[in-house]
Protein backbone atom coordinates (compact mmCIF):
# COMPACT_ATOMS: atom_id res chain seq x y z
CA UNK A 1 0.00 0.00 0.00
CA UNK A 2 1.63 3.25 -1.09
CA UNK A 3 0.14 6.70 0.04
CA UNK A 4 -0.23 9.08 -3.35
CA UNK A 5 1.73 12.35 -3.73
CA UNK A 6 -1.50 14.50 -2.29
CA UNK A 7 -1.42 13.03 1.33
CA UNK A 8 0.74 15.06 3.63
CA UNK A 9 -0.39 13.00 7.18
CA UNK A 10 0.48 9.85 8.55
CA UNK A 11 -2.53 7.56 8.96
CA UNK A 12 -0.89 6.89 12.55
CA UNK A 13 -2.47 9.45 15.14
CA UNK A 14 1.05 9.80 16.86
CA UNK A 15 4.45 8.43 16.23
CA UNK A 16 4.39 6.66 12.93
CA UNK A 17 6.38 3.47 13.39
CA UNK A 18 7.45 3.39 9.60
CA UNK A 19 9.42 6.32 10.00
CA UNK A 20 11.90 4.32 12.05
CA UNK A 21 13.08 2.72 9.41
CA UNK A 22 14.30 5.83 8.26
CA UNK A 23 15.47 7.76 11.24
CA UNK A 24 18.83 8.97 10.07
CA UNK A 25 16.72 11.71 8.22
CA UNK A 26 13.90 12.16 10.51
CA UNK A 27 16.19 12.63 13.31
CA UNK A 28 18.14 15.18 11.65
CA UNK A 29 15.00 17.29 10.94
CA UNK A 30 13.69 16.65 14.13
CA UNK A 31 16.73 18.22 15.95
CA UNK A 32 16.62 21.53 13.90
CA UNK A 33 12.50 21.48 13.94
CA UNK A 34 13.03 21.14 18.00
CA UNK A 35 15.70 23.60 18.21
CA UNK A 36 13.95 26.31 16.24
CA UNK A 37 10.48 25.68 18.01
CA UNK A 38 11.98 26.32 21.53
CA UNK A 39 14.13 29.48 20.22
CA UNK A 40 11.06 31.47 20.06
CA UNK A 41 9.84 30.74 23.21
CA UNK A 42 13.02 31.56 24.93
CA UNK A 43 14.00 34.60 27.25
CA UNK A 44 16.89 37.28 25.36
CA UNK A 45 19.66 35.45 27.37
CA UNK A 46 18.86 31.82 26.36
CA UNK A 47 19.66 30.43 23.14
CA UNK A 48 18.67 26.86 21.76
CA UNK A 49 21.04 24.94 19.35
CA UNK A 50 21.70 22.00 17.92
CA UNK A 51 25.49 20.33 19.16
CA UNK A 52 27.41 17.80 17.47
CA UNK A 53 29.67 15.15 18.47
CA UNK A 54 31.59 12.79 17.16
CA UNK A 55 31.61 9.22 18.68
CA UNK A 56 33.40 6.05 17.89
CA UNK A 57 30.60 3.02 17.90
CA UNK A 58 31.44 -0.32 18.01
CA UNK A 59 28.66 -2.66 17.92
CA UNK A 60 29.20 -5.71 20.22
CA UNK A 61 26.35 -7.50 20.03
CA UNK A 62 25.95 -10.37 17.69
CA UNK A 63 22.66 -9.73 17.03
CA UNK A 64 23.57 -6.86 15.02
CA UNK A 65 26.62 -5.44 13.34
CA UNK A 66 26.36 -1.89 12.95
CA UNK A 67 30.05 -0.35 13.86
CA UNK A 68 32.67 -1.40 13.14
CA UNK A 69 32.80 -3.09 9.67
CA UNK A 70 34.55 -5.99 10.07
CA UNK A 71 36.35 -7.80 7.11
CA UNK A 72 37.85 -11.56 6.97
CA UNK A 73 40.57 -11.40 4.07
CA UNK A 74 43.17 -13.97 3.40
CA UNK A 75 46.66 -12.43 3.27
CA UNK A 76 50.05 -13.73 2.75
CA UNK A 77 51.66 -15.25 6.11
CA UNK A 78 55.22 -13.60 7.38
CA UNK A 79 58.22 -15.49 5.95
CA UNK A 80 61.16 -15.28 7.40
CA UNK A 81 64.54 -14.32 5.83
CA UNK A 82 67.96 -16.00 5.77
CA UNK A 83 69.08 -12.72 7.04
CA UNK A 84 67.39 -12.40 10.15
CA UNK A 85 69.17 -15.58 12.36
CA UNK A 86 65.60 -17.62 12.10
CA UNK A 87 65.95 -21.25 11.08
CA UNK A 88 63.41 -23.92 10.09
CA UNK A 89 64.20 -26.95 12.65
CA UNK A 90 62.95 -29.44 9.61
CA UNK A 91 61.27 -28.69 6.71
CA UNK A 92 57.91 -31.01 8.17
CA UNK A 93 57.35 -27.70 10.00
CA UNK A 94 54.89 -25.93 7.66
CA UNK A 95 54.11 -22.37 8.81
CA UNK A 96 50.64 -21.63 9.51
CA UNK A 97 48.98 -19.41 7.39
CA UNK A 98 46.86 -17.35 9.36
CA UNK A 99 43.61 -15.51 8.28
CA UNK A 100 44.29 -11.65 8.87
CA UNK A 101 41.23 -9.54 10.44
CA UNK A 102 40.83 -5.87 9.88
CA UNK A 103 38.52 -3.82 11.88
CA UNK A 104 37.46 -0.08 10.48
CA UNK A 105 36.21 1.82 13.33
CA UNK A 106 34.51 4.54 11.66
CA UNK A 107 32.37 7.39 13.44
CA UNK A 108 29.11 8.84 13.67
CA UNK A 109 27.99 12.37 14.25
CA UNK A 110 25.50 12.75 17.51
CA UNK A 111 23.23 15.50 17.91
CA UNK A 112 21.96 17.09 21.04
CA UNK A 113 20.13 20.45 21.23
CA UNK A 114 21.47 22.11 24.24
CA UNK A 115 19.94 25.75 25.96
CA UNK A 116 22.59 27.67 26.75
CA UNK A 117 23.03 30.66 28.58
CA UNK A 118 24.82 33.56 26.58
CA UNK A 119 24.68 36.04 29.35
CA UNK A 120 26.73 33.09 31.46
CA UNK A 121 29.71 32.12 29.22
CA UNK A 122 26.85 29.67 27.37
CA UNK A 123 26.27 27.52 30.61
CA UNK A 124 24.34 25.00 29.16
CA UNK A 125 20.81 25.25 31.24
CA UNK A 126 19.03 22.38 29.50
CA UNK A 127 19.89 19.68 27.08
CA UNK A 128 17.14 17.47 25.10
CA UNK A 129 18.32 14.08 23.53
CA UNK A 130 16.57 12.47 21.07
CA UNK A 131 17.37 8.66 21.20
CA UNK A 132 18.48 7.05 18.20
CA UNK A 133 19.49 2.98 17.97
CA UNK A 134 22.96 3.91 18.52
CA UNK A 135 22.21 4.69 22.26
CA UNK A 136 19.97 1.91 22.79
CA UNK A 137 22.11 -1.06 21.04
CA UNK A 138 25.71 -2.45 22.34
CA UNK A 139 27.28 -2.31 25.55
CA UNK A 140 29.92 0.09 24.36
CA UNK A 141 27.23 2.63 23.12
CA UNK A 142 25.05 2.56 25.77
CA UNK A 143 28.20 2.90 28.33
CA UNK A 144 29.43 6.18 26.34
CA UNK A 145 25.64 7.63 26.72
CA UNK A 146 25.15 6.71 30.10
CA UNK A 147 28.34 8.71 30.23
CA UNK A 148 27.05 11.84 28.75
CA UNK A 149 23.91 11.86 30.30
CA UNK A 150 25.80 11.79 33.91
CA UNK A 151 27.93 14.34 33.09
CA UNK A 152 25.01 16.72 32.38
CA UNK A 153 23.56 15.37 35.70
CA UNK A 154 26.36 16.03 37.67
CA UNK A 155 27.12 19.51 36.02
CA UNK A 156 23.14 20.77 37.28
CA UNK A 157 21.72 20.58 33.35
CA UNK A 158 18.26 19.56 32.57
CA UNK A 159 17.88 16.75 30.82
CA UNK A 160 15.19 15.79 28.60
CA UNK A 161 15.23 12.25 26.93
CA UNK A 162 13.04 11.83 24.10
CA UNK A 163 12.29 7.85 22.98
CA UNK A 164 10.54 7.91 19.63
CA UNK A 165 12.62 4.49 18.31
CA UNK A 166 11.57 0.74 19.40
CA UNK A 167 14.53 -0.81 18.59
CA UNK A 168 17.33 -1.24 21.44
CA UNK A 169 17.08 -1.75 25.07
CA UNK A 170 15.12 0.87 27.43
CA UNK A 171 18.02 3.39 28.25
CA UNK A 172 16.39 6.62 29.79
CA UNK A 173 17.35 7.74 32.64
CA UNK A 174 14.25 6.60 34.57
CA UNK A 175 14.63 2.48 35.72
CA UNK A 176 12.65 0.33 33.90
CA UNK A 177 11.14 -0.78 37.04
CA UNK A 178 9.50 2.43 37.88
CA UNK A 179 7.77 2.81 34.79
CA UNK A 180 4.14 1.43 35.32
CA UNK A 181 4.12 -2.14 33.34
CA UNK A 182 1.58 -0.76 30.73
CA UNK A 183 3.80 1.88 29.41
CA UNK A 184 6.60 -0.74 28.61
CA UNK A 185 6.11 -0.85 24.75
CA UNK A 186 5.36 2.81 24.49
CA UNK A 187 7.10 5.56 22.94
CA UNK A 188 8.43 7.71 26.41
CA UNK A 189 10.11 11.06 26.93
CA UNK A 190 11.67 11.66 30.24
CA UNK A 191 12.50 14.79 31.83
CA UNK A 192 14.74 15.29 34.76
CA UNK A 193 15.37 18.51 36.63
CA UNK A 194 18.38 20.03 37.85
CA UNK A 195 16.68 20.94 40.98
CA UNK A 196 15.40 17.96 41.55
CA UNK A 197 17.77 14.97 40.07
CA UNK A 198 16.11 12.11 41.82
CA UNK A 199 12.92 12.93 40.72
CA UNK A 200 11.75 11.80 36.72
CA UNK A 201 8.53 13.26 34.57
CA UNK A 202 7.47 11.02 32.48
CA UNK A 203 5.66 10.93 29.29
CA UNK A 204 4.05 7.83 27.88
CA UNK A 205 3.48 8.18 24.37
CA UNK A 206 1.37 5.17 23.10
CA UNK A 207 1.53 4.20 19.66
CA UNK A 208 -2.26 4.59 19.27
CA UNK A 209 -2.73 8.27 20.90
CA UNK A 210 -0.77 11.65 19.48
CA UNK A 211 2.44 12.40 20.92
CA UNK A 212 2.06 14.84 23.87
CA UNK A 213 3.23 18.09 24.58
CA UNK A 214 6.18 18.00 27.25
CA UNK A 215 7.38 20.78 29.43
CA UNK A 216 11.08 22.11 28.88
CA UNK A 217 12.48 23.12 32.14
CA UNK A 218 14.83 25.93 32.13
CA UNK A 219 16.74 28.06 34.86
CA UNK A 220 14.71 28.28 38.01
CA UNK A 221 13.40 31.59 37.72
CA UNK A 222 12.26 30.81 33.92
CA UNK A 223 8.87 29.26 33.00
CA UNK A 224 9.05 25.97 31.41
CA UNK A 225 8.38 26.13 27.71
CA UNK A 226 6.56 23.72 25.73
CA UNK A 227 7.89 21.36 23.09
CA UNK A 228 4.91 19.96 20.73
CA UNK A 229 6.48 16.88 19.92
CA UNK A 230 3.82 15.97 17.64
CA UNK A 231 4.03 19.22 15.17
CA UNK A 232 7.60 18.56 14.91
CA UNK A 233 6.92 14.60 13.66
CA UNK A 234 4.11 15.95 10.90
CA UNK A 235 6.35 17.79 9.61
CA UNK A 236 9.29 15.53 9.01
CA UNK A 237 6.38 13.21 7.78
CA UNK A 238 5.74 15.92 5.11
CA UNK A 239 9.04 17.35 4.50
CA UNK A 240 10.76 14.16 4.10
CA UNK A 241 8.15 13.30 1.21
CA UNK A 242 7.35 10.33 3.54
CA UNK A 243 3.67 9.65 2.55
CA UNK A 244 5.12 7.70 -0.03
CA UNK A 245 5.65 5.27 2.94
CA UNK A 246 4.44 1.59 1.81
CA UNK A 247 3.02 0.14 4.34
CA UNK A 248 2.95 -3.31 2.91
CA UNK A 249 6.28 -3.74 4.36
CA UNK A 250 7.13 -5.56 7.53
CA UNK A 251 8.57 -2.87 10.24
CA UNK A 252 11.11 -3.83 12.18
CA UNK A 253 11.21 -4.18 15.20
CA UNK A 254 8.01 -6.17 14.79
CA UNK A 255 4.87 -4.19 16.61
CA UNK A 256 3.14 -6.32 19.50
CA UNK A 257 0.36 -8.43 18.19
CA UNK A 258 -2.13 -5.98 19.56
CA UNK A 259 -0.63 -3.32 18.10
CA UNK A 260 -0.03 -5.16 15.11
CA UNK A 261 -3.68 -6.03 14.83
CA UNK A 262 -4.64 -2.16 14.95
CA UNK A 263 -2.51 -0.95 12.93
CA UNK A 264 -3.51 -3.40 10.02
CA UNK A 265 -7.43 -2.51 10.74
CA UNK A 266 -5.83 1.58 10.65
CA UNK A 267 -4.00 1.12 7.54
CA UNK A 268 -6.76 -1.44 5.67
CA UNK A 269 -9.54 1.74 6.16
CA UNK A 270 -7.21 4.38 4.63
CA UNK A 271 -9.10 6.20 1.87
CA UNK A 272 -9.31 5.19 -1.58
CA UNK A 273 -5.93 6.14 -3.61
CA UNK A 274 -4.37 6.40 -0.32
CA UNK A 275 -3.51 2.96 0.70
Amino acid sequence: MTANKNTKKSPFPGMDPYLEQHWGDVHTSLMVYIRNQINVQLPDELQARVEESTAIQIEDEARRVVFPDVRIVEDQPYQPSGDEGVALVTETIRTAKPIIIKMEIETRTQRTVEIVDISSNDRVVTAIEVLSPGNKIGYESRLAYKRKRAAYIESGVNLVEIDLVRDGDHIAAIPLPLIPKQYWDDYITCVQRATKPCQFELYPMPLRQPIPDISIPLRRTDKDVLLQIQVLIDQCYQDGRYWRTDYSLTLRPRLSELDAAWADTLLANLPEGQA
